[in-house]
């Protein structure tokens, strides 16, 4: 192996374990939010931040976004880890080559982050923890992992639809 090509596979190797620990951070940034949710908003059942605007509160989804497919847990997790493996096989191909979009490959990271935090739950407790509660707009509760997921899905879809080649 040449010392250019030795220098390229580390580097490779070096991008890839970052993306890597960034999903890792998602994850434990979720699931802390969610303990702390479960020790501190549940008891309370809600706890306004901002009358009638924003509000921590405790719910338990047994489905998926908006709480479609309720108690439809091994569908859900069939479903979510067919779609992780996917997204990871899709991301490793990503970054593997050169030309690949870095903005395609952080909506992949914040999916695949937010989708492992939400799947954490569904096979440890059987639901996911929701917790944030925006009244103001009578909106779904919902979850750090969700904020993530919903942040790389709209990056994703604005690559789309401005034609980013990747």
């Amino acid at each position: 192996m040449t010392d250019h090509l030795a220098v390229e596979v580390s580097l490779y190797k070096e991008e890839i374990m970052f993306y890597y620990l960034i999903i890792l951070f998602i994850i434990a940034l979720d699931q802390i939010a969610k303990v702390l949710a479960v020790n501190y908003v549940k008891p309370h059942i809600t706890i306004p931040l901002i009358e009638n605007v924003f509000h921590l509160t405790y719910a338990e989804n047994t489905g998926a976004a908006f709480s479609i497919l309720s108690n439809k847990l091994p569908l859900l997790t069939i479903i979510t880890t067919i779609f992780i493996i996917a997204l990871f096989i899709y991301l490793y191909k990503l970054i593997s080559t050169d030309k690949s979009s870095k903005l395609l490959i952080w909506s992949l990271v914040f999916i695949i982050g937010g989708a492992l935090g939400n799947l954490i739950d569904r096979i440890r407790i059987g639901y996911v923890v929701d917790f944030f509660d925006f009244r103001w707009i009578n909106f779904a509760i919902f979850n750090v992992a969700d904020c993530l997921i919903v942040v790389g899905s709209i990056l994703l879809i604005t690559l789309i639809v401005l034609d980013e080649k990747f």
